[in-house]
């Protein structure tokens, strides 16, 4: 690609790709995709991105086909690699000039820079480093920023690199530059901290970002370029350092008013600077000891004395308690239990924790934790008057303790707590017995105090397991606390019923269940839609522990239910539908229904309105609610003992689910074959042919697996209704036909054809006739032609089978070809026989005693499977799934009895002599294995 004549050409095309209007922008798209591969396509991009008198977003756009052309041509063994001429110009020219003005175009150039050095980066590019160290000392405001920029980039990409070759270029780099760096950050970090004193805020604005990016390029040096960083007196003398510029940026951060953009980048470096430390300890543990010490003063100091009053704020917080959480829980601290076990490490370490962590020192962070943290904050009370489904969302915390501060000191209290548990439970048993009895309405600080002891009580309760005897004091004094019913007493209510269910497995006598559910249930009808909402996750606490018992929880069931439902309807927030539908799904499965036995259809009132709503498409709240609407629909059939007009009607909801063809599929499936075993004639009579419709047309587009999942359920129609069932879902059969003589590829795809097939064969002779003769028509074949290959596919692939069921059907469906003087399956005769005594070895076993064989899959009579009491019960379902398979040929038909008297009909049939010549068909092995077999008859 010439690049005068292409220059003018290209930046009209990327101009057309900025456009608005697709009839413009995709012709240019496919232009520019094609000239990626072209040699001096990237050379072009690099005149365009840095001329900067033309259009912005011509230039963003080239500079991202540039760095996506990296991506995919750079390395040399890549298809279409760039030349290496062409890739030395290149990297000549990015690093010419450091002057981009626009700044999301000069961070796209610095990462772009940075993609080039982590592969060509020292070998291929030994002029960068050099380069940019020079570039970042210019006088120039723009240049040094751009080249302060890219230095940054550029090392935190070879920093990542994980290959010991690589590792060992990045040490050598850092240990190089090492010096540089540290002088570079306190060059700009003592001019910011000059322009502050001088109120110059724009010069202070600029040097903060400087001092910002040098930061952050120490961070990566001193946490990734050092095997043993403890050895290197420049980098301990820089985190030394880290604690003293940190108070000097707090002090700033006092003296800078709220509303600053200043400000905010100046918090952004102080929480920088306490990355730099997470990141050492976590990398460098042992490096990190002669840090431990003065790490606790200054975390302790800022967040659990006055010292950080008026200065602190919530993310710094958190940083901090991060820095004594791992600390305190880091393993490489932790003697063994044997000390002589341990490395002089890990013992100094530990002395310099132990020493740290006195008793008042751990009484003061505990106090604090409790009765300053823990406290709900006025903002926390507002939203929960103004959006109480926002308050219960944000109180769960999740996965964000390490960046929210109210689970973050929640997470803190927990490991001190389990660290120092003997000396911290008698400090906390004294809160508690501090608030015992009444406490005054009037005095919102009272409750709010009780609110965060009772707090720590819970997240305390394994480690407080010996020292709280909470049976009585849920007896004594939590019982009557949940029956306080004043607006202003809420906090304590939501919080007691917590509390329980923090409890709940820890330690609480089963005879207290009935009161406690009691208490539920009147709390799931409490005034305020907090405390509902925390009353139903203590419930399911409460089903989901291993002592709940199901004859205790009855008794409430079916109000529980209900209040749960109305609950359900009265949020409005997808995650607390989620959360709440959960709660009863978790109930009905654990109840599970059977404890009712015959009577569980009582619950349909109010449990399937619940599953209509969840499984409605045409309702909005389906879009959450439908993987435990599912769930719950699933467990319900399977529990049922009949099948109800109501269950019915419900199904009307499933030719909408299928056509969502989402991950909730595997889920339908098994609702509708819950369907076919709990009442075939009836459900088929009514939904067979939009289920039909609906699987041709998913069938047209699905996985394999989806596939599978169709053709069982059309198997277990056949299984259920051999009569009806292949009129039902003949618009399927004849692709399921030529599935299988056309040799269908996936072996599991190629076991349910044979497995559909089979039922047809062994179950419908006459209507498997009929399907062959509209084969043979749409095929234009003959008749036996047809069920010759398909005779002889079946024999080949009867390997494709694994499951033992399905290999007895495909012997006995085969068999139940013979008698026959067809000259077709005479002619197959030898494969029929195969594939039987391939059956007779998955299924007969011999009897010791008497040297016989028997079919092991033969069922005779239903018998009530014996349960211990680690195990659950059968369903009516796993009931209903026993009595099918009595009336089922693979379990009622002998194989070795069906073989005697099949061979036996065709030696009848044709005649001694023929029959023999037969015989002599097949393998002499094979003959003998059979009568091995056949003995006795």
């Amino acid at each position: 690609m010439d690049l005068n004549s292409a220059s003018t050409i290209v930046l009209r095309v990327l101009t057309q790709a900025t456009s608005q209007d697709t009839a413009v922008l995709k012709p240019a798209e496919e232009q520019l995709k094609q000239w990626e591969t072209q040699p001096g396509f990237y050379s072009v991009l690099l005149n365009i991105f840095t001329n900067h008198t033309l259009d912005v977003n011509v230039r963003w756009l080239a500079v991202l086909y540039f760095k996506n052309g990296i991506d995919r041509y750079w390395r040399r063994v890549a298809p279409h690699a760039l030349s290496e001429e062409e890739k030395s110009t290149l990297r000549a020219g990015l690093i010419t000039n450091f002057n981009e003005p626009v700044n999301q175009i000069a961070t796209q150039i610095s990462v772009l820079i940075a993609k080039v050095a982590r592969v060509d980066c020292p070998r291929q590019w030994p002029e960068l480093i050099p380069t940019l160290l020079e570039s970042v000392k210019v006088q120039d405001d723009l240049r040094q920023h751009r080249a302060l920029l890219t230095f940054y980039h550029v090392t935190k990409t070879l920093a990542s690199k994980r290959l010991a070759a690589d590792r060992k270029l990045f040490y050598d780099l850092a240990s190089g530059i090492y010096s540089f760096a540290c002088s570079l950050w306190n060059h700009h970090t003592d001019t910011f901290l000059q322009q502050v004193c001088t109120g110059d805020e724009a010069a202070a604005t600029n040097s903060l970002e400087r001092t910002l990016l040098s930061l952050k390029v120490l961070r990566k040096l001193t946490v990734h370029g050092f095997v043993e960083p403890h050895r290197s007196v420049e980098v301990m003398g820089f985190l030394h350092a880290v604690f003293e510029r940190l108070k000097q940026f707090l002090e700033c951060s006092r003296n800078i008013g709220g509303e600053n953009i200043c400000r905010d980048r100046l918090e952004k470096t102080i929480i920088l600077f306490t990355k730099v430390l997470l990141d050492f300890l976590d990398q460098h543990p042992f490096s990190f000891t002669p840090l431990i010490q003065r790490s606790l003063e200054f975390a302790v100091s800022y967040v659990f004395t006055e010292a950080g009053e008026g200065v602190v704020f919530e993310r710094f917080i958190v940083q901090c308690m991060n820095l004594i959480k791992m600390i305190v829980k880091n393993y490489a601290y932790k003697p063994s239990k044997n000390i002589e076990d341990s490395s002089p490490e890990t013992l100094e370490a530990h002395k310099i924790k132990t020493a740290f962590f006195t008793y008042p020192t751990l009484m003061e962070i505990c106090r604090r934790l409790v009765t300053h943290y823990f406290l709900l904050t006025e903002e926390e009370l507002t939203m929960w008057e103004e959006d109480p489904e926002g308050f219960t969302v944000e109180e769960t915390g999740g996965d964000s303790w390490k960046y929210s501060l109210r689970p973050c000191t929640e997470v803190l209290f927990i490991d001190i707590f389990h660290e120092y548990n003997q000396t911290l439970t008698p400090v906390l048993l004294e809160m508690v017995h501090s608030l015992q009895g009444s406490t005054n309405m009037e005095d919102t600080s009272a409750i709010l105090i009780k609110d965060a002891v009772y707090n720590a009580v819970g997240l305390a309760a394994y480690e407080l397991f010996d020292s709280v005897d909470f049976d009585q004091w849920f007896k004594n004094q939590l019982l009557a606390e949940l029956q306080v019913s004043h607006n202003r007493y809420k906090p304590i209510r939501r919080r007691v019923i917590w509390l329980i269910g923090q409890w709940i497995s820890v330690k609480f006598k089963s005879d207290l269940r009935p009161m406690l559910y009691e208490a539920i249930r009147n709390l799931l009808q409490d005034q305020d839609l907090v405390v509902r909402i925390e009353t139903a996750t203590t419930l399911k606490l409460t089903v989901d522990d291993f002592e709940f018992r199901t004859d205790q929880f009855l008794p409430y069931l079916e109000s529980m239910f209900t209040l749960l439902f109305q609950l359900l309807q009265e949020v409005t927030e997808c995650d607390t539908k989620m959360h709440v539908l959960h709660v009863l799904s978790c109930v009905i499965e654990r109840v599970n229904m059977q404890g009712l036995g015959a009577d569980s259809k009582n619950l349909y009132p109010f449990l399937l309105p619940v599953i209509q709503l969840s499984t409605d498409v045409s309702q909005p709240p389906h879009v959450y609610l439908l993987e435990d609407g599912l769930e719950l629909w699933l467990v319900t059939l399977e529990n049922s003992p009949c099948l109800t007009p109501e269950l019915l009607r419900i199904f009307q909801n499933m030719s909408a689910l299928l056509e969502l063809s989402s991950e909730n599929l595997k889920n339908c499936f098994k609702i509708i074959n819950a369907y076919i075993f709990l009442s075939s004639s009836e459900f088929l009579q009514m939904y067979a042919t939009d289920l039909c419709r609906s699987f041709c047309e998913l069938l047209k587009d699905i996985t394999t697996e989806g596939q599978v999942q169709v053709l069982k359920v059309v198997e277990n129609v056949l299984k259920v209704n051999p009569i009806l069932g292949p009129q039902m879902f003949q618009p399927l059969l004849p692709s399921v036909f030529r599935g299988i003589i056309d040799g269908e590829r996936y072996p599991m795809v190629m076991s349910t054809y044979l497995g559909v097939m089979g039922r047809v064969l062994l179950q419908n002779t006459s209507f498997f006739s009929l399907l062959l003769s509209q084969m043979a028509c749409e095929l234009g074949q003959e008749l036996d032609q047809i069920l010759g290959n398909m005779i002889e596919m079946w024999v080949d692939r009867m390997d494709n089978i694994t499951q033992p069921e399905r290999r007895k059907l495909s012997a006995l469906a085969l068999l139940s070809l013979l008698p026959s003087v067809n000259s077709v399956i005479q002619d197959k005769f030898c494969g029929i026989i195969n594939i039987s005594v391939e059956g007779l070895h998955d299924v007969m076993t011999e009897d010791p005693e008497t040297g016989t064989y028997k079919d092991c899959m033969l069922m005779s009579h239903f018998e009530e499977p014996k349960v211990t009491e680690d195990e659950e019960p059968p369903t009516e379902q796993d009931k209903r799934k026993k009595m099918l398979a009595l009336k089922d040929p693979v379990h009622t038909v002998s194989l070795q009895q069906f073989v005697y008297e099949k061979l036996k009909a065709q030696q009848e049939l044709l005649g001694e002599q023929s029959f023999h010549a037969l015989m002599e068909t097949v393998d002499t092995e094979i003959v003998a294995q059979l009568q091995e077999f056949l003995q006795g008859f």
